[in-house]
């Protein structure tokens, strides 16, 4: 009952902050708006820490308050003295990666040999899907060359952790998520700029095998250390699987604040329209790779798995490689933008599909074997 009335007291005090946010804005009170926007979101997110189906959302809203600092004070988080906070996206994402590997094992790999049609078809699905889906958002919302050339990175990019866990809440296969995302993040070094050098090469200059070795440096050596570290210390590794989530948590948030401080002036003329082109991006990918499952057979727990694995995008990987292949800022405002929607999409797609079980559900010894493997996902 306590417990409950602090809770209560977030969302009374988010009200509060609301109201003064308001008052602020319509005085003009630009100084302090931000900082009570903020307070509003972080209230929002400590309030819903309290609520089952409310609680998947506190780190999307938390996202919001910083982000809406950055919108407001967007000089804070571009340089610090003399340093470019720019520097900072590619070792976060970096120590991201690192945190994917620590958290696979042989046990993973030997899941893509156990079930290969389910891993080939979802790969395929989510690198055949998405990009094409990008490419004709972009060109259909006909926006600026760099936006619409984030908006296709994004499409390009491998799936994301936090498909592992929306899988497990969807009542999807797990193990095949799992297998579906690492390999996906395995080719991304090749196909990513493959598909961004055919599909985007109109747009911005993409410059292929610099592109594959920073993809190399991001993406493959972290993940292959992360792995080689998880291997080595074994059953001496559960700290590190304790903290890195809560480090990667963090690092997609530096990242987000750091690439909307310095794209905030793009952001404010077409942030709107951004936002409608990732929805229709995202929800697509979850329609397509979904019905494309049902269509080729596969029974209602891997279609709801491959619909998750082909619409989440590992968005903080494309927000890196924005950074690195384009000096324009605007380029990495639909990665910035795409990462939280999903979360917010993919939370409530699970949510409702947890509450209509599969006809074709598992057997209870398999059930107890993908709640298992869960608990080693990120939820980011």
């Amino acid at each position: 009952m306590r417990r409950k009335s602090i809770y209560n007291f977030f969302y009374g005090l988010s009200v509060l902050f609301l109201i003064a946010w308001i008052v602020a804005t319509i005085k003009d009170l630009h100084n302090w708006s931000g900082w009570l926007l903020s307070l509003f979101f972080l209230s929002i997110a400590l309030a819903f820490r309290g609520h089952k189906f409310l609680k998947g959302f506190s780190y999307t809203v938390m996202i919001f308050a910083s982000v809406s600092l950055a919108m407001y004070y967007p000089d804070y988080f571009r340089t610090i003295g003399n340093f470019n906070l720019s520097a900072v996206i590619v070792p976060m994402l970096q120590l991201i990666m690192f945190g994917m590997g620590t958290e696979l094992s042989l046990k993973d790999f030997k899941g893509i040999v156990q079930m290969p049609k389910g891993v080939i078809v979802g790969v395929l699905c989510h690198y055949i899907i998405m990009p094409m889906v990008g490419f004709g958002v972009a060109h259909a919302f006909n926006f600026p060359p760099e936006i619409a050339a984030g908006i296709i990175l994004v499409g390009c990019c491998p799936s994301g952790l936090a498909s592992n866990v929306m899988c497990y809440l969807s009542r999807g296969n797990l193990a095949l998520s799992v297998s579906v995302t690492t390999v996906s993040t395995l080719v991304a070094p090749l196909l990513t700029p493959l598909l961004m050098r055919l599909l985007g090469g109109s747009l911005i200059d993409i410059h292929f095998m610099e592109m594959v070795m920073e993809m190399v440096k991001m993406v493959v050596v972290p993940v292959a250390l992360g792995v080689l570290v998880h291997y080595l210390l074994k059953e001496r590794a559960k700290w590190l699987n304790k903290i890195m989530p809560i480090t990667s948590m963090i690092g997609i948030v530096i990242i987000l604040v750091v690439i909307i401080a310095k794209g905030r002036d793009a952001l404010l003329k077409v942030g709107a329209l951004i936002v409608l082109a990732t929805f229709i991006h995202n929800t697509f990918g979850y329609l397509l790779g979904y019905f494309s499952g049902r269509l080729l057979r596969f029974n209602e727990r891997d279609s709801r798995t491959i619909a998750l694995e082909v619409g989440m995008q590992n968005a903080g990987l494309a927000s890196a490689l924005a950074s690195k292949i384009s000096t324009n800022a605007s380029v990495a405002l639909a990665p910035a933008v795409f990462g939280p929607l999903m979360n917010i999409t993919g939370s409530l797609l699970s949510s409702w599909w947890h509450n209509r079980i599969p006809k074709d559900e598992l057997p209870e010894e398999e059930k107890t074997s993908d709640k298992k493997e869960v608990l080693q996902a990120d939820v980011l």
